[in-house]
């Protein structure tokens, strides 16, 4: 299992020019079936896609219709368990609440790997690595 944060889900649905390749990638990653992402994922990508001043919004209803589509993944609730690991791991690797809620979201769904542009490519948080799939070296694996 790989775990999918939200610039994944975001670039999926990018229209803009200049971030065709990364939507391709994104598009990929989507096909596999061995995929996991949290709850804290799927509202990120809520509200960044709908946002006001993102350059090509979906409505509500396109954002709401894609949440449900990729609820066919293992999705990790939020749940106090999540939450106390995320805080421990803010502590340990000077992380964002955000960041290390992934990271923890991504160990409780038994994923070893969490696909992101946000935290650096290679990063290893006690046996979760972060890999960029849109670095050059991405693969998307």
């Amino acid at each position: 299992m790989t775990f999918v944060d939200t610039n994944v889900l975001l670039y999926a649905v990018s229209t803009a020019p200049e971030e065709r390749a990364k939507a391709a990638v994104a598009r990929a990653i989507l096909d596999r079936a061995d995929l996991a992402l949290s709850v804290q994922v799927l509202q990120e990508f809520y509200v960044q896609a709908t946002r006001a001043g993102r350059s090509d919004p979906l409505t509500r209803s396109q954002a709401s219709a894609l949440v449900e589509s990729w609820l066919r993944f293992d999705v990790q609730d939020i749940t106090v368990p999540l939450l106390r690991a995320a805080v421990e791991t803010c502590a340990r690797y000077r992380l964002s609440y955000r960041d290390a809620a992934i990271i923890e979201a991504a160990r409780l769904s038994g994923c070893r790997t969490v696909l992101s542009e946000d935290l650096a490519d290679g990063s290893d948080f006690d046996g979760v690595r972060v890999r960029n799939p849109f670095g050059p070296a991405g693969t998307g694996a």
